[in-house]
């Protein structure tokens, strides 16, 4: 879903982020940008691996950030890797654990019926937010949201 999203606004230069709660061995193309006690953040830079990140660089991000983080510094992290990033800038990220501090333009929750990943997301469907079925998608051209005055918003 980020990478078709990534693909329907590429020519408005989005910037790509995935925050993840796991402490995993990084790969080559991630760069070092700062490294604490609780969190690490990284620009992808390789394209060639089946990484999400690099299929967001792939579908057309102009910049992609990966950050390693702990619950407590999210929101930290976050606003760090916003600093980044241009000002009014379309950004896309990807961290169902943000959306309990962040209220973004649009949320949005993808389902499907033969993809299970037996994850209780029922927290955040009680917030406002958009679903998807990946099923449905499949058979639409373009993902009804758009950006304007640097907000997304559901159309």
């Amino acid at each position: 879903m980020v990478c078709r999203i990534i693909e329907q606004f590429n020519k408005l230069t989005v910037t790509a982020i995935k925050i993840s709660p796991h402490f995993h061995e990084t790969t080559a193309g991630l760069i070092s940008i700062s490294e604490k006690t609780g969190y690490s953040i990284y620009e992808e830079t390789d394209r060639d691996t089946s990484k999400d990140t690099s299929r967001m660089l792939n579908s057309g991000a102009h910049k992609v950030f990966f950050a390693k983080v702990w619950d407590d510094r999210l929101v930290y992290v976050f606003n760090k890797i916003m600093g980044y990033v241009p000002s009014n800038a379309p950004v896309i990220c990807e961290s169902p654990a943000l959306r309990n501090f962040i209220e973004p333009g649009v949320f949005i929750i993808m389902t499907s019926k033969t993809v299970n990943k037996n994850k209780d997301i029922s927290h955040l469907q009680a917030l406002p937010h958009v679903m998807f079925k990946l099923e449905e998608l499949d058979g639409i051209d373009s993902i009804p949201i758009g950006f304007e005055g640097g907000k997304w918003f559901y159309r």
